[in-house]
């Protein structure tokens, strides 16, 4: 894991993402050639490109209700603790997500004027879960359930067949505790084309939702205006901002927890402190031999691991800002003063015991973030991202009149003059029904 100054990073961070634009643009034609053939043949394109990248031959994209109660039920009686663990999960994420739902409003400024916002519900939503070799009922909690809590009528998961053409039984009960009414064997970009434009097996939906690997990323950005989405997810993230007084060992562990996602996660650590710097460097090196999944933590920390020395706290909190990381854990003594100086970070964890993986599985936030420096502009999965808002507007005869000539005014001024017509046609009724 390299050590290196603010000013040196800059430069690698800039170069680092021209070659991802790059890397992206190269996905495209095959992403497009599966789009266009899932709208062109249907169902038969899910189940060739099922076939041909999951090597699950199926003869139904969708999971009986028979297979999903067995499936939960095994989990209920074979692993207890885990179904325990993620019913306790779904509540906190219920908790979180009722707070942030809005409510519509009305108000009058003056007599015979009501305006107002009335907010609703998307009708059907489709969740893309991660599967195949791996298993994330984690997902299918924090991405269900913010729209079972906004109302959407219908939520449908989809998630990558294994080769035997089953679903992994924790992501089969974490939809039932969800309360998914629907599950697919469908993975990849041929996922997201099914749920956009619809198959056979599968009515598209308004919108799509949940993280994926690249393809699914590109994908998802090209159906973009058929259906709505949530954001373009790409490799984790995570950045934390300790002090001397946190152990290196919480540090190092916390870096590895993102850099096992996958070979090109981002773990960055900022200091103000070069000897703090090189212990953390060193528990790193320590722990990642002992972890299950050193192979991918090692590459991982190797392309994109990084130590920032910055000269002073001020410094640091700009850099943190200019990359707008996923997660960020603010973890010193003086964390919470830090927090009121940061602008851009998808989830922030505060304190050395709000560990990252807390938000992960089990505090109620949403994992679901803004990736590659989106958090700038964009926000956790919430029940807002499934409502929409309308607003609406009364006015009195009385009303319409007072103002009938500002109307008229301005339209004529846009040389709109249908739109002027519209309001001096009721001025001239009123005034010839006197």
């Amino acid at each position: 894991m390299q050590i290196l100054r603010y000013s040196t990073y800059k430069q690698t961070l800039a170069n680092a993402k021209k070659e991802t634009q790059l890397m992206q643009q190269n996905l495209d034609k095959q992403v497009l050639e599966i789009i266009y053939g899932v709208q062109e043949h249907g169902d038969k394109a899910v189940f060739d490109y099922t076939q041909k990248f999951d090597k699950a031959n199926l003869s139904s994209l969708h999971v009986s209700e028979e297979e999903w109660n067995t499936a939960s039920d095994q989990v209920k009686s074979e692993q207890p603790a885990l179904y325990q663990a993620l019913a306790e999960a779904a509540e906190n994420i219920r908790q979180y997500q009722q707070k942030t739902k809005e409510e519509g409003f009305q108000f009058s400024p003056r007599p015979g004027i009501r305006l107002g916002q009335k907010i609703t519900p998307i009708d059907r939503v489709g969740v893309y879960v991660p599967g195949g070799k791996a298993s994330y009922p984690s997902t299918v909690l924090m991405d269900v359930i913010p729209a079972i809590v906004a109302g959407v009528e219908e939520v449908v998961v989809t998630t990558p067949p294994r080769q035997d053409g089953t679903i992994s039984p924790a992501v089969l009960a974490a939809a039932k505790i969800a309360g998914a009414q629907s599950v697919y064997k469908i993975g990849g970009a041929q996922a997201i084309a099914a749920l956009a434009y619809g198959t056979e097996s599968i009515r598209k939906v308004d919108k799509i939702v949940g993280p994926g690997n690249a393809f699914v990323a590109r994908a998802k950005k090209w159906v973009f205006g058929d259906v709505a989405i949530d954001i373009i997810a790409g490799p984790s993230e995570i950045c934390v901002f300790p002090d001397n007084t946190v152990p290196a060992s919480y540090v190092a562990a916390d870096l590895l927890s993102q850099a096992e996602h996958a070979e090109d996660a981002t773990s960055i650590c900022v200091t103000t402190d070069l000897s703090y710097a090189e212990a953390v460097q060193k528990e790193v090196r320590r722990q990642i031999p002992l972890l299950e999944r050193a192979a991918i933590i090692r590459e991982s920390i190797q392309s994109n691991g990084r130590i920032i020395v910055c000269d002073q706290e001020e410094q640091a909190i700009e850099f943190i800002n200019s990359i707008a990381p996923e997660h960020l854990q603010l973890m010193g003594e003086n964390a919470e003063e830090q927090l009121k100086k940061i602008k851009h970070a998808g989830a922030i964890f505060i304190g050395p015991y709000s560990s990252e993986p807390l938000g992960d599985y089990f505090a109620g936030p949403n994992h679901t973030l803004p990736t590659n420096g989106t958090a700038r502009f964009s926000s956790p999965l919430g029940v807002y991202d499934f409502m929409k808002k309308s607003s609406t507007i009364h006015y009195s005869k009385e009303r319409l009149l007072d103002c009938a000539d500002s109307i008229i005014t301005i339209a004529e001024a846009e040389g709109l003059t249908a739109h002027a017509n519209a309001i001096r046609i009721r001025k001239e009724n009123h005034h010839a029904s006197r």
